[in-house]
């Protein structure tokens, strides 16, 4: 059976969302060549990103132009496997997914997703989409937590875990990085 995993960028005050913007301006502080290297460890089984809208319309509107001269060879990897990629964004405002192997989901994600975890292929990935987050929460969807904590504090925001979360996690992986950035990965129990 397929996993579906949350992978989060998240201050050390538990927002994944800033709210304002982009929502992750507060993550270039650490975001260091070390940690983007690392992060295709991270990524290595997944072979479904899923977006909630808003983070869809910015990863589109970033990835789908890439990569350009100045890509690193990190972004140049990333944003190769991310155009060929399938991809999934649900939402019920879009009106159509203009990047290229995506599907628009919009109905019931319980069933869907459910569907999805049954059929062969490796691990289903939430890239972000906080809200998104919350409701595969609420469905008991997900499997996984993959978080990149950053040293930063901003006080407000969407996050990762809703008021009212109440679930054990178990550590299943953990690393830091020379930037202050700490990678942790939990398996709901």
């Amino acid at each position: 059976m397929r996993k579906i995993v949350a992978f989060e960028h998240m201050t050390l005050d538990g927002y994944v969302s800033s709210g304002k913007g982009t929502g992750f301006e507060w993550t270039h502080r650490a975001y260091s060549e070390e940690l983007a290297a690392y992060a295709r460890h991270i990524q290595e089984d997944f072979d479904l990103p899923v977006y909630g809208r808003e983070t869809y319309l910015g990863m589109y509107g970033y990835w789908s132009t890439q990569p350009n001269e100045e890509s690193s060879q990190t972004e140049r990897a990333h944003a190769e496997w991310v155009n060929a990629v399938d991809k999934i964004v649900c939402s019920t405002t879009l009106e159509s997914a203009d990047w290229n192997n995506t599907t628009l989901v919009r109905g019931d994600l319980a069933e869907q997703f459910g569907r999805l975890k049954e059929q062969p292929g490796g691990t289903i990935a939430i890239y972000a989409s906080p809200k998104l987050v919350h409701s595969f929460l609420d469905l008991g969807l997900i499997d996984e937590f993959r978080v990149v904590v950053h040293p930063v504090v901003i006080g407000g925001g969407t996050p990762l875990f809703p008021a009212g979360s109440d679930f054990a996690l178990d550590l299943v992986e953990s690393r830091s990085f020379d930037s202050g950035a700490v990678y942790l990965r939990y398996s709901v129990a």
